[in-house]
């Protein structure tokens, strides 16, 4: 967390911090959940102007002392509202001047923290997502006993099995209105531009992770008279899997870029809430389908417990999931586009293509205009592919960039390999 938050390297802070969780998610149990969820909180505060909460929780939740740092939760899942949060049902009420939570948090992830950001009604409010505030709250009190909620139970999940995911009632939890008593889930949003990010950064370690595990296992495993790695069937398939690894890579890694760039540089804003669920959206899917191909490059040892392979695959399912499903986060691409323009994304895209291989920008620049094409025209039921071909367009543009640097630096044909590669799979889906 202080890596982000020092900004030893300005504008690349984010940067370093991210390389930093890319190497250690894969080995966590998942530890980067709370962490991803204290740096949201960390960053909402800040954007709030609460010099009351700033003072009180920022140092804890960016502290490199074990002693004092917190990690934070993120409370706004609920029975009737997930994606919807604006069904939310959590009640606030003033009571002696104390602002107290009455309700049950469905799903919260990292129930052990020091404190939480949620949503909540204040008493009064009309219904939907501006009717909701955005609170502040300590989960233990002074004495240590619990702040007015119980764990009614933790889930039994498909994967992030270590990860304490709880039930909550909330029965008179002591809160803290962050700012107004009043849209509570733009208050929020910051913490999702934080958290989609390292959503990003995870699948991309995951996938990352696995290949690495299946190249080792492919140069010992011997089969039909040769490793696997000499097996031109089995290693087309690692390479295949290795171009989409280094294009979540670049998607994950060119989302903190931005995230720096808009803390630090004053960037277009505007863009980066378009870059950001593009990254997400790609990335998790690229991981869920990575992480079962994966575990078949290891035949029956890919399906055994105790090899801890198949711990990849539960555990990638999840971020397809968190922070707003491919649907959800399609819709809000959309969103995002218009408020910056099909013209800024294509200007950033050809700015990314600046010199590089003509075969590929052309690939990038067809999808695009296929991408516009049905903008123009846009219905919902094509959102989820649209959104895809947007992020798989940048995720190119991006590999195309890294080729010609690696090419001219380097002299290394590889990331160029990789890039013609990850274009022969696809990237206009807006007809799939």
């Amino acid at each position: 967390m202080a890596t982000a938050y020092e900004r030893r390297h300005g504008a690349h802070s984010r940067l370093h911090q991210f390389a930093l969780a890319h190497l250690f998610h894969p080995s966590s149990d998942v530890y980067t959940c709370p962490l991803a969820m204290t740096d949201g909180a960390a960053a909402t505060l800040l954007r709030s102007g609460n010099r009351t909460l700033i003072e009180r929780a920022v140092p804890r939740l960016t502290s490199r002392d074990p002693a004092s740092f917190w990690t934070s939760g993120q409370w706004m899942t609920e029975s009737a509202g997930g994606s919807d949060v604006g069904l939310g049902s959590t009640e606030a009420r003033l009571e002696d001047g104390v602002w107290r939570l009455y309700g049950r948090k469905w799903f919260t992830s990292a129930a052990t923290s020091q404190m939480a950001l949620t949503l909540a009604r204040p008493r009064g409010n009309p219904g939907g997502g501006k009717g909701l505030a955005l609170f502040y709250v300590e989960t233990r009190r002074a004495d240590g006993a619990p702040n007015g909620f119980t764990v009614n139970r933790l889930k039994d999940k498909l994967g992030t099995r270590k990860l304490p995911t709880a039930e909550l009632e909330l029965d008179g939890m002591e809160a803290v209105p962050v700012g107004a008593l009043a849209d509570g889930v733009r208050a929020m949003a910051p913490m999702l531009g934080v958290t989609r990010t390292w959503n990003a950064v995870s699948a991309a370690s995951l996938l990352r992770r696995g290949l690495m595990l299946a190249w080792d296992y492919a140069g010992r495993r011997f089969a039909f008279g040769a490793p696997l790695e000499r097996q031109p069937l089995h290693r087309d398939t690692l390479e295949g899997l290795e171009a989409e690894a280094q294009a979540a890579f670049q998607l994950a890694f060119h989302a903190a870029e931005w995230l720096g760039l808009v803390e630090c540089a004053g960037a277009d804003e505007a863009l980066h809430r378009l870059i950001t669920p593009l990254a997400k959206l790609t990335s998790a899917r690229q991981a869920v389908a990575g992480c079962s191909e994966l575990l078949e490059c290891f035949g029956g040892a890919g399906y055994v417990e105790d090899t801890g392979l198949p711990a990849l695959l539960r555990d990638a399912q999840v971020l397809s999931i968190w922070e707003g499903t491919t649907n959800v986060l399609a819709l809000e691409a959309m969103k995002a586009l218009r408020g910056c323009g099909f013209g800024a994304l294509r200007g950033h895209v050809e700015g990314l293509l600046a010199g590089g291989a003509e075969p590929l920008a052309w690939t990038v620049r067809a999808a695009l205009a296929r991408a516009e094409a049905w903008w123009a025209g846009a219905e919902e039921a094509g959102a989820r592919r649209f959104a895809l071909t947007l992020g798989r367009a940048l995720a190119l543009a991006l590999l195309a960039r890294q080729a010609r640097w690696a090419q001219e630096r380097e002299g290394d044909p590889a990331p160029g390999a990789a890039a013609r590669r990850f274009a022969a799979h696809g990237v206009d889906l807006t007809g799939a």
